[in-house]
């Protein structure tokens, strides 16, 4: 969240002719108020002590979302020969495209998106993203990708110090993504992940994580489903090596030490991971 608004020039440069006049005295008053006075200054100075500095709580402002665009799609051939997965349209217009129409309508400004196979394809289709309302970095990993953990790590030079938004590319959804900016802006200072979870679909029967008031308990039996939806705080990737890995390791590890909030989504998701399932929501 933002820290505490500065107040208007006029409260701040108050002229003379606008302060208040102190007022004299009654006579025969002096003497009985100053020492009530410096009574009631040396009480507060005592109470202000025995509390310690006053420490503000400050949350840096979330302004960035990452795309993750960088995948094969293996088994999305032979779609994804020659059209990298997040172009593959869905209602008129490519899925990446969805995700940066969402973004740009939560007030997200700037997006970073990593490309890998047939990544300047991607590059060449959006551009610098202001068709869509916002700008966009590209954080180009070459091929092979770095998987989706590595690709992050790589392009958080890009996402700054706040926590950002995490979009895998090819999901689609209407999980609102002013709730999920909410939940970034409020992330609490010890929480390294807040997590959007679903109901199992047909194929991930077992899960990936478990929900119980709002965290994801680790280790626990997986109850639902990762959406590919999540808030992200930069410290998540403390210690990491550059180079290739995957992002739930680090999830897991996180929750082990009750780092990790979640939530649950019942509305519209889909996995696009296979021709089959393209199909079936393109007839939604």
């Amino acid at each position: 969240m933002d820290g505490p608004a500065a107040p208007p020039e006029g409260d701040r440069h108050l002229r003379a002719h606008q302060l208040p006049r102190r007022q004299a005295p009654l006579p025969g008053r002096r003497a009985a108020l100053h020492p009530l006075r410096a009574r009631d200054r040396r009480t507060l100075c005592r109470a202000a002590a025995a509390a310690g500095p006053v420490r503000r709580t400050r949350h840096a402002r979330v302004t960035k979302a990452f795309i993750l665009a960088a995948g094969r799609g293996e088994r999305m051939r032979p779609l994804t020969d020659h059209t990298p997965k997040p172009l593959l349209e869905v209602r008129g217009k490519p899925l990446a495209a969805h995700h940066l129409d969402a973004l740009a309508a939560a007030g997200v400004r700037e997006v970073v998106i990593n490309l890998g196979w047939l990544g300047a394809k991607i590059r060449e289709h959006f551009g610098d993203g202001s068709a869509h309302g916002l700008h966009i970095d590209w954080s180009d990993e070459g091929w092979p990708a770095l998987e989706t953990g590595g690709g992050i790590l790589k392009a958080l030079p890009l996402l700054g110090e706040a926590p950002f938004l995490l979009l895998n590319g090819d999901v689609f959804t209407d999980f609102p993504l002013s709730r999920l900016l909410a939940r970034a802006q409020a992330l609490p200072a010890g929480d390294l992940a807040h997590l959007v979870l679903v109901p199992n679909p047909a194929h991930n029967p077992r899960g990936d994580f478990a929900l119980a008031h709002g965290r994801v308990p680790e280790p626990a039996a997986p109850q639902y489903t990762f959406s590919g939806l999540s808030v992200l705080r930069p410290e998540l990737f403390a210690g990491s090596q550059p180079g290739a890995f995957g992002l739930a390791s680090l999830l897991r590890e996180a929750a082990r030490h009750g780092r990790v909030s979640a939530e649950l989504h019942e509305g519209l998701w889909s996995d696009v991971g296979t021709p089959e399932r393209l199909a079936a929501l393109r007839k939604l």
